[in-house]
């Protein structure tokens, strides 16, 4: 990679990623409410840091950013689901699809819990990166 860039470019961006860095840890303390904004903020700054290795911080935190929701959607899908069943269940009295809604909702629950755990080290990861001024794989 090419780094063509001025130092006060580099600066001012990596300064930017810190910012975004800091957004997604503080979403965590907001319900997850903040996860847009550090998302947005990326991909609008993202073709700034082209051919440096700053860009491996914009794409590493859009991979993170996607995978964590595909993956959060499909453990609270599983979860609901399971959950639907266990209703179910209940109205029918049917041991057997009580015991199985059960342990498809902790397998949902499972999901959830990888994908945050997951998501947390992927933006410590980084920021580690950031500040030591490696780029990221």
């Amino acid at each position: 990679m090419s780094d063509s860039m001025s130092n006060d470019k580099r600066r001012s961006l990596t300064i930017y990623n810190h910012i975004t860095y800091f957004l997604y840890v503080i979403s965590y303390f907001t319900a997850g409410l903040l996860w847009i904004v550090p998302i947005v903020m990326n991909y609008a700054k993202r073709h700034d840091a082209d051919g440096t290795w700053l860009s491996t911080h914009f794409d590493w935190q859009i991979k993170t950013f996607w995978y964590s929701i595909v993956w959060f959607i499909i453990g609270i899908v599983i979860t609901a689901f399971a959950l639907g069943g266990f209703g179910v269940s209940m109205l029918a009295d049917s041991g057997n699809i009580a015991i199985g809604s059960t342990l498809l909702a902790g397998f949902g629950l499972l999901i959830v819990t990888f994908t945050f755990i997951w998501h947390l080290y992927r933006i410590i990861r980084g920021w580690i990166a950031l500040t030591d001024g490696r780029p990221v794989p």
